[in-house]
């Protein structure tokens, strides 16, 4: 036997041994789902056109019961001002034994502002896009298993900027109700 052959096995030993560790231990075994769906609707205050009617939507990926991480996107379907912003967000869900949840979350992504307001010569039509730092809290009430309602006040930190006449916008606050489905 030469002095290779012990260590192959050795490695061939070791790779098997961990491919039947990380094989399920059963056939039965059954991956509950970790994917949840949110859906949101409110205002979204403090914008370059003041005050705005906002619909939210995010899908989570559970890591666990208490943390999650995905995609929310959140935005202004109707006015002269259409804003869309989009980042991904890290949530951690403090589960409370009277069916509340305390939901705490930030993120990072863009935003980007389009204001299409008047006509003549006081016309504006301008654009920016911007960093999106979306840090807030949710509060959900759980009415199943896997279906809560929630509230989320949301400080979102940006810097639109569209030249005078419209002010710099660098924060807004957004106040939303929505359905949560999820593990």
């Amino acid at each position: 036997m030469t002095p290779m052959r012990p260590v192959r096995a050795l490695f061939i030993g070791l790779a098997f041994l961990g491919i039947l560790w990380a094989a399920p231990t059963t056939a039965a075994e059954v991956q509950e789902p970790r994917w949840g769906f949110s859906t949101d609707l409110g205002l979204w205050s403090g914008t370059t056109n003041d005050t705005t009617f906002a619909l939210g939507f995010g899908l989570d990926y559970y890591m666990d019961q208490n943390f999650s991480f995905g995609g929310m996107a959140l935005f202004t379907p109707v006015g002269d001002l259409t804003q869309i912003g989009i980042a991904g967000v890290a949530k951690y869900h403090l589960r409370l034994n009277s069916g509340f949840n305390l939901v705490p979350f930030a993120g990072l992504g863009i935003l980007h502002a389009d204001l299409n307001r008047g006509s003549g010569p006081t016309k504006v039509d301008r654009n920016d896009t911007s960093h999106f730092i979306p840090l807030g809290m949710s509060l959900e009430y759980q009415v199943g298993p896997k279906i809560a309602f929630s509230t989320t006040l949301m400080v979102n930190l940006h810097h639109i900027t569209l030249s005078p006449p419209v002010p710099n916008d660098n924060t807004s606050v957004a106040l939303l109700f929505g359905i949560r489905w999820g593990p």
